[in-house]
């Protein structure tokens, strides 16, 4: 479980397909990560939010971290995108008894969301997200949270299947969200609060 309060970046260092004799469990992809100071307290085995998908990690070097993915991450999120060189947001798993600052938060994206405008004056930064699969959007609602790209952010306009987000100057220094542009895709993760009452409402 993650709260959505990025710790810092990675950079990844390698993107493979694995060959069908190496595969473990049904993984898909190995992706080598940079963690820097993230490594610290890490073992194999532990869960790391890696651009807000839970991924666990199956070999630890130098402060590098190896992670398999499966055919269900790659297709839901946007981690089959993500290419050597690449920065990447990180977050190392809640432990009991840590501050939840953000919300809960699982790992487990939802769905892909296309930045469709970014708009920055003197006040502030605005992205406005299109969530690209419809059947979530009822689990979307003004000043509720989500998670985009792992970052626990407030909503602020929810409407035609598209979301707004404002920004502050830490955020966009300190993760992925100050390096995109328009286009590009973001994992998108739904409030567990929502994803339960959306599901537990009467079906007309």
């Amino acid at each position: 479980m993650f709260t959505g309060i990025i710790e810092g970046l990675g950079t990844v260092k390698s993107v493979s397909k694995l060959k069908r004799k190496n595969k473990v469990a049904g993984a898909d992809t190995k992706m080598s990560i940079h963690l820097g100071q993230l490594r610290k307290g890490l073992k194999i085995g532990n869960s790391v939010s890696i651009n807000g998908a839970c991924l666990t990690i199956v070999r630890l070097y130098k402060g590098i971290a190896d992670f398999e993915l499966v055919d269900e991450t790659v297709k839901r999120s946007c981690m089959g995108l993500i290419k050597p060189g690449d920065k990447v947001n990180i977050e190392r798993s809640l432990r009991l008894g840590d501050r939840l600052e953000g919300h809960i938060i699982l790992g487990h994206v939802d769905t892909t969301g296309t930045i469709e405008e970014i708009s920055t004056s003197y006040t502030g930064t605005k992205i406005w997200i299109k969530i690209n699969d419809v059947s979530v959007f009822p689990s979307i609602v003004p000043k509720g949270s989500i998670a985009v790209d792992g970052i626990s952010l407030t909503l602020i306009e929810v409407k035609n299947q598209r979301v707004s987000i404002a920004l502050i100057p830490y955020t966009l220094a300190n993760t992925t969200l100050g390096l995109k542009s328009r286009g590009d895709s973001v994992n998108i993760e739904i409030d567990l609060i929502g994803r339960y009452v959306t599901n537990n409402l009467p079906k007309n």
